[in-house]
């Protein structure tokens, strides 16, 4: 079964740090994974992707502070997020692109159930 299971998210302070996980799971390794999240009364945000020969894409409110990566023989996409501030408190929601046909699919196509991070002022 296809599945996408988030881990590692929790409360911390201003400054804190965490690191999150996303156990992936499927026949065929994606071709592209990513990270979102989404903040109450906000939509959904991409914050970062990687593609699986390792090219990365961050989006600005988040260059420099989150770095995703990811270990493929373990099936793990990670993301590690240092100096967290309070508008950083969301759901973080992990994300696939598979292939299809051969061709990389283009929009994410399946996501995890999502894991709450929250930082207090």
């Amino acid at each position: 079964q296809e599945q996408l299971v988030e881990s590692g998210g929790g409360s911390v302070e201003t400054g804190g740090s965490l690191r999150l996980s996303c156990a992936v799971s499927g026949e065929t390794y994606p071709c592209r994974l990513g990270w979102y999240r989404q903040a109450p009364g906000k939509e959904r945000e991409r914050l970062a992707s990687i593609t699986s020969s390792g090219d990365i894409i961050y989006q600005d409110s988040v260059e420099g502070r989150f770095t995703i990566s990811q270990d493929k023989p373990k099936r793990t996409l990670y993301l590690q997020m240092k100096a967290l501030r309070p508008d950083d408190t969301a759901v973080y929601y992990c994300a696939a692109r598979d292939a299809s046909m051969g061709l990389c699919r283009r929009d994410f196509n399946r996501f995890g159930q999502g894991t709450q991070v929250t930082v207090s002022a």
